[in-house]
């Protein structure tokens, strides 16, 4: 018989389950992808504020990409990797601990849709409209797309979890590595009903609007390239557009792995390891897909590293 603990401020994670042979490798494997997460996304963002020539739009809607996934990561790994190591019954957060790190979960996730939905919307001006870029494009422009692709995951992510605070709770094991909103809302014994439905329509909106942005503006965007006879400009498009689309499949794929796998309960091991890895993965990889496309990034570097070479010299 399940022994109920009502509304109780203190709860138990299940934490990542790993055997003790591999549990030094995934620790390690954790802790230096986040550290790389840090200094990658940090460092992107310096780079990107200290050069005049990358203080375009384009760079600068950017820039929410390595903010978010600074901000997804730094209150989610560093204390999986601190229960890594604690026995089950040692795994202890306080509900609002619990809470908070739900929120930064989901925002993660649906502030990278938004994101790449704003920077969608960028390439298909510079390509569709190009006479136009500068005018649309203004720095107000930038500011409002910034503030919509944070604003709108705030309001959905903010109603979600406000619907799982109302739920009296009369468990206290939170059945996963880290806190999310299924995990909460699974600690009541009330009717979620609501719950689903919400989260349900959160995601099949949030997919739809984010697929469907994508497919309708490269859609434009092929259109006017093959349309357009000037092979230079084509190329310099291919390169920027194939950037983003390789940021987006893996978020997105990354995402749906999620999902899929939550049809398959004998599978829940491997979701949990994938949820957090939807975490690490894209986050690692997109400042390096844009630092290796970005003409210049790569120039802002090459300088950097000749100027440290003179500097001994001198």
């Amino acid at each position: 018989m399940e022994n109920y603990t009502f509304n109780s401020f203190t709860l138990q994670l299940e934490g990542l389950k790993v055997t003790e042979t591999s549990m030094y490798l995934v620790f390690f494997f954790f802790f230096f992808s986040y550290l790389f997460i840090m200094l990658v996304n940090i460092g992107i963002v310096i780079l990107i504020f200290l050069d005049k020539n990358l203080h375009q739009p384009m760079y600068l809607l950017f820039c929410n990409l390595p903010f978010n996934d600074i901000f997804g990561n730094s209150i989610m790994v560093p204390r999986l990797l601190l229960d890594m190591f604690k026995a089950p019954s040692e795994r202890i957060i306080s509900y609002p601990e619990c809470v908070v790190q739900a929120f930064s979960t989901h925002m993660f996730g649906t502030t990278s849709h938004t994101v790449l939905i704003i920077m969608a919307f960028d390439r298909y001006v510079a390509i569709c409209n190009p006479l136009r870029y500068a005018a649309i494009m203004t720095n107000k422009m930038v500011i409002k797309l910034t503030v919509s692709a944070w604003g709108v995951p705030l309001v959905l992510v903010g109603i979600l979890l406000g619907l799982t605070i109302r739920l009296n709770r009369c468990r206290a094991m939170i059945t996963n590595p880290y806190c999310d909103n299924a995990a909460l809302f699974k600690l009541s014994c009330e009717s979620v009903f609501i719950n689903n439905v919400y989260g349900l329509t959160f995601t099949v909106v949030l997919f739809t609007v984010s697929i469907g942005s994508m497919v309708i503006t490269y859609t434009k965007i092929t259109v006017v390239c093959l349309m357009n006879k000037n092979k230079s400009l084509n190329s310099k498009a291919l390169k920027t557009c194939s950037t983003h689309l390789s940021v987006y499949l893996i978020m997105l794929l990354s995402g749906m792995l999620i999902i899929i796998l939550h049809r398959f309960p004998q599978y829940s091991d491997y979701r949990k390891l994938a949820a957090i890895l939807f975490h690490i993965i894209p986050a690692s990889l997109n400042p390096i897909i844009y630092g290796v496309q970005s003409k210049e990034i790569r120039k802002f570097v090459s300088h950097m590293f000749q100027y440290k070479r003179v500097l001994p010299s001198l």
